[in-house]
């Protein structure tokens, strides 16, 4: 069917013309022989033809006058290996023997019967000719080999094969060699291996041994006789026959016989072997051999056309192995007259070193060449099989494998297939830049370069015009934005020129795809150097990248005007720049953040936790104020950079009471600190506290008389003032008969304080006693113990040494605790003399 996918071809095919269409004008082709160097074709009027190899009729012997011809239609030709002699046979009776370009050994012999077949000796020798001749007879056999010259064979009789050799007198002595079944069929010869067919199969005779190899019987097919199909027999190599008869075809292999078998008697040396049979779909009309384990098999259909007309020829590509085989491919060819021939009207001739075949039919000759590299690649381009081709080119051929390849670019873009084809271009172009923008231009008339942009090269060996990346992005930026955002991050930006791409940007902004765009334009910026941009596009975007860039590019001067937007983008990265000071200073970051107060707060605070900054201080005290109360009190009590009156001014703007009395108390309105705490605040454990701080009268008075008017925090006074003011002073204020709830344990409790306290005073002035006497004790045995005086230390006074021949040792000496030694004569002073002076120059 027509969806079918096509094989491609093993040959190539072309009808031979010239001279050779004249004669098949008016005559017909019968038989015919194929050599290297020309073509004979034998007709059913009995001429013989010699052409070259394009149907170009070439003079010989063959074409003078009519002795070389038959009478009747020529049955076989052959020729010798040469190319220098033709025999040709007949139906007339008459063997003719042509020297194609001498006629000194030319022979024409009659024997009154038909001749089907002959075949000249393949072995070369000077000066000596064999042939061979196959004779039909009505029930024998004549297969006569005449060597003229020296030898002449003659196979004579209805069943035996007989050798006649010439004598001295030059007369025929013949000597039986084989009898033989039947009539001739075909005949082929190879070395000295003659091969025959007859009605009862192929029999193989050697030579040399003048023997019989054994007859391969074959099957005769039903309704039919075997003599009614031609046998075809082919040697391709001197020990391989190849037979195909009917629609069998058989490998047979002639092999000398090995130790065992040679040590049977009266067993011929060599034997034939069949290594492989096997059936073809259609009969056959000739073989030839291919290549390893391959046959060229011309075919003739069994099936009939509709009209009982026979179907085309067939040329078979076969493949075999033991006794199977495999169509590799199969040729219909058309030929003149082809719904008119027999099975028999059909030949194949070969020349196997050229890998050429000829089908020959009654009226029309075809040669079929192999098919070289040129014709598969131009056939696989002209199938679409573009991906053989390219395999096939890269290995051989004229046609180079770019040329191939950019083949099948064109027809990937045609098929709309653009990512193949672009995957296409990234294999086979390699660095060749102007391939590339040739290629790249094809792309732009579809409006597909998004799908080659992935496989543009970009390296710096192969580098192509920044104009060709520009396209690229233009139509990303046109249809595909993401996609246009992906080439910006993934090319280098020295392939194209971003200052031109920035500005079709803007010319082409879109609001749904403002976010791609805009980061787009964030890192064209940064590649142009332009950071403050870059920054400026990413905060829009609100992106977090680019606490990344200011980091990789150290943009802490940049960003001195985007502090505010860089902390509302993410608060805890911006304030890790800003709070290191090696990298912004703070006075710029105060300054930004003065119109947002809340930010301010933040990073003050952060600030005051890594370094005091005192020159912001008053500013902290506002916005603990007003943010974080919590954190005022502690501020206050450890700074000393802010304005004590403002920050009262605020802590009563805000009636922050325990912030106003701190302050109160630091800049000495302690009363009024105390009158706070007392109406306001109203904690009297506080008020105490304040007052044991400040420790005066007057604030303890003020207290008690406070206290008096309350009389549920009088025991609380009264518990309070132990060991600072006497108790008494409370008591006294109490009138007779208030009424004060716990007042006697209170009392109790004040008693017993007193009381224990006068035992603790006791006790610690009985050990201050006992301590005072055991440490002058200490000091009296120190100053009673020998002191250590060496002979070589001086008196002060004297300047001599303190032991001498002049000096008494019975004289004394004065030893002061400072560790000065004087003479006893030389000092009667109670004090050290030199501790005496030194402390006269301090006091001055």
């Amino acid at each position: 069917s027509d969806e079918e996918e096509e094989v491609e071809p093993k040959f190539k095919y072309q009808r031979i013309g010239n001279d050779l269409r004249n004669i098949l004008n008016t005559d017909v082709v019968t038989c015919s022989a194929v050599h290297s160097k020309f073509l004979i074709f034998g007709t059913f009027r009995g001429r013989v033809y010699l052409l070259d190899h394009q149907g170009n009729s070439v003079e010989s012997n063959l074409s003078i006058g009519d002795r070389h011809t038959h009478s009747v239609a020529v049955n076989h030709i052959d020729v010798d290996p040469r190319g220098e002699y033709v025999a040709t046979c007949s139906d007339d009776g008459r063997v003719n023997i042509t020297g194609l370009f001498s006629c000194e050994n030319n022979q024409s012999l009659s024997y009154g019967k038909f001749i089907k077949s002959v075949a000249l000796d393949p072995e070369v020798k000077s000066g000596v000719r064999r042939f061979i001749v196959g004779k039909l007879l009505r029930h024998s056999f004549l297969l006569c080999i005449y060597a003229y010259l020296l030898y002449l064979y003659v196979l004579l009789g209805d069943d035996k094969l007989t050798l006649y050799e010439r004598n001295l007198l030059q007369r025929l002595k013949p000597s039986e060699l084989c009898a033989v079944e039947g009539s001739v069929l075909s005949i082929s010869w190879q070395g000295n291996f003659v091969a025959w067919s007859s009605h009862l199969g192929v029999r193989v005779y050697d030579l040399s041994e003048k023997c019989s190899l054994g007859l391969m019987k074959w099957e005769v097919p039903p309704q039919a006789r075997l003599e009614n199909f031609r046998c075809h027999l082919r040697w391709s190599n001197p020990t391989t026959l190849l037979i195909g008869w009917v629609d069998t075809i058989r490998i047979c292999v002639i092999r000398r016989r090995n130790a065992i078998e040679a040590s049977s008697s009266n067993l011929p040396g060599f034997v034939v072997d069949p290594v492989s049979t096997f059936q073809t779909s259609f009969n056959i009309c000739g073989l030839a051999p291919l290549a390893a384990n391959q046959l060229v098999v011309l075919g003739y259909r069994k099936e009939r056309s509709a009209n009982y007309k026979a179907l085309r020829p067939v040329l078979c590509v076969i493949e075999y192995k033991m006794n199977t085989c495999e169509e590799v491919c199969t040729d219909s060819l058309t030929l003149r007259g082809f719904e008119e021939y027999t099975v028999n009207d059909y030949s194949l001739g070969c020349i196997i070193e050229e890998n050429r075949y000829y089908i020959i039919a009654p009226k029309d000759i075809v040669v079929a060449s192999l098919i070289e590299t040129d014709d598969r690649v131009e056939w696989l381009i002209k199938h679409n099989k573009f991906e053989e081709a390219m395999e096939i080119s890269a290995h051989g051929g004229s046609l180079p494998l770019l040329s191939v390849a950019r083949l099948y670019i064109n027809h990937l873009l045609t098929l709309k297939k653009y990512e193949d084809a672009a995957k296409l271009c990234l294999r086979v172009l390699g660095n060749n830049k102007a391939l590339w923008e040739e290629e790249v231009f094809k792309f732009v008339k579809c409006q597909q370069l998004r799908c080659v942009s992935a496989y543009l090269p970009t390296s710096e060996e192969c580098k192509l015009d920044p104009h060709v990346y520009e396209m690229v992005l233009y139509e990303f930026l046109k249809f595909d934005a993401n996609g246009f955002l992906n080439l910006i991050k993934e090319w280098p930006p020295h392939l194209y020129d971003g200052l031109a791409v920035i500005n079709a940007i803007h010319d082409n902004f879109r609001k749904q795809d403002a976010n791609e765009l805009l980061e787009s334009l964030a890192l064209l910026y940064s590649y142009q150097g332009d950071y403050e941009s870059a920054l400026r596009m990413y905060l829009k975007l609100q992106n977090k990248d680019v606490f990344e860039l200011i980091r990789r590019f150290e943009l802490y001067d940049v960003i001195s005007k985007l502090i505010i937007p860089l902390i509302q983008l993410d608060r805890e990265r911006a304030f890790k720049i800003l709070l290191d000071k090696s990298k912004i200073k703070p006075e710029v970051v105060v300054h930004q953040l003065e119109q947002n107060q809340e930010y301010l707060y933040w990073y003050l605070d952060g600030l005051e936790k890594t370094e005091s900054y005192g020159a912001f201080h008053q500013k902290l005290v506002v916005l603990y104020a007003k943010y974080d109360r919590s954190k005022l009190l502690p501020f206050l009590r450890r700074s000393n950079d802010y304005a004590m009156q403002e920050a009262l001014a605020i802590c009563k703007n805000e009636n922050f009471h325990p912030e106003m009395v701190y302050l109160l108390g630091r800049m000495g309105s302690v009363v009024e600190a105390l009158n706070i705490i007392i109406h306001s605040i109203k904690d009297i454990e506080m008020a105490i506290e304040f007052c044991k701080e400040h420790n005066d009268d007057d604030l303890w008075n003020m207290l008690i008389e406070e206290s008096t008017k309350q009389p549920d925090i009088v025991t609380k006074v009264l518990d309070g003032i132990v060991d600072y003011v006497n108790p008494e002073l409370v008591v006294s204020k109490i009138k007779l008969g208030q009424d004060i709830p716990n007042l006697q344990q209170s009392l109790t409790k004040m008693l017993w304080h007193y009381n224990l306290q006068e035992d603790v005073m006791d006790l610690a002035h009985k050990i201050q006693l006992t301590d005072y006497f055991d440490t002058h004790a200490e000091v009296v045995a120190m100053q009673r113990r020998g002191r250590n005086v060496s002979y070589d230390q001086l008196c002060p006074t004297c300047s001599r040494t303190l032991f001498s021949s002049e000096t008494a040792p019975h004289s004394g000496l004065t030893i002061f605790n400072c560790g000065h030694i004087y003479h006893e004569a030389c000092h009667a002073s109670t004090r050290c003399g030199v501790c005496l002076d030194w402390d006269s120059i301090l006091a001055k």
